[in-house]
């Protein structure tokens, strides 16, 4: 099992977004970091083919199936999964370097990759987006236009599995008004930002000047 990431020294934090399909978790991740620049969305690995006007290192890294299975048997991803034949993972480097960087990252992934992150980042920071009611979730869902009846009434079922997992993560957003739910959002992002240790990594000049030795 790969080493648990420490933050001791991190400058930057790790954020964990999820939701259920139809939360709207995708419109107030791209809002935030609209306007918190700072914030850099993560690219996951894939194996899958790129689609048209994709390119490699800008919506995903694409790679070979042998070489994702390699560097996930050398530990080599904060969480992987396997969707509909293809793979999918995070780099524990990536992360690990940005963060010492100073930079903040964020990851959109499932409840599941939630889980595997933390056992190697506790200190991340989870936040579940929640629709305000399953009824609401399903007329999103139906607005979109993307998916059939069938293909919306099996993701609406898997919403209730989803959300049986929010206790889970620090903080819960429903988003029923969205710009009070970016609000709360940024708020998080912010108030992370003024926690002890990335202050005292971001700002170690001025801790040692005030002999502020965090724990």
């Amino acid at each position: 099992m790969a080493d648990t990431l420490s933050s001791s020294s991190a400058a930057g934090s790790l954020f964990i977004v999820a939701a259920p399909s139809g939360a709207g978790k995708s419109s107030l991740v791209g809002a935030l970091l609209a306007r918190e620049p700072d914030i850099r969305l993560s690219i996951s690995c894939t194996t899958r083919t790129p689609r048209p006007g994709e390119q490699h290192g800008r919506e995903y890294f694409f790679l070979g199936q042998q070489e994702f299975i390699e560097r996930q048997q050398a530990g080599e991803f904060l969480e992987w999964a396997q969707v509909h034949g293809n793979y999918y993972g995070t780099s524990r480097a990536m992360v690990e370097e940005q963060t010492r960087a100073g930079k903040d990252v964020l990851l959109e992934i499932d409840w599941q990759g939630a889980q595997q992150v933390r056992k190697q980042f506790p200190q991340a920071v989870g936040i579940f987006i929640l629709p305000p009611s399953i009824g609401e979730l399903e007329q999103r869902l139906k607005k979109r236009g993307q998916d059939s009846d069938e293909v919306i009434a099996k993701r609406v079922h898997a919403a209730a599995g989803e959300i049986a997992h929010a206790h889970e993560f620090d903080y819960v957003i429903i988003n029923e008004n969205f710009e009070t739910a970016l609000s709360q959002l940024v708020a998080i992002a912010q108030a992370t930002r003024c926690r002890v240790r990335p202050q005292a990594a971001r700002h170690s000049r001025l801790f040692a000047d005030y002999g502020i030795q965090p724990d």
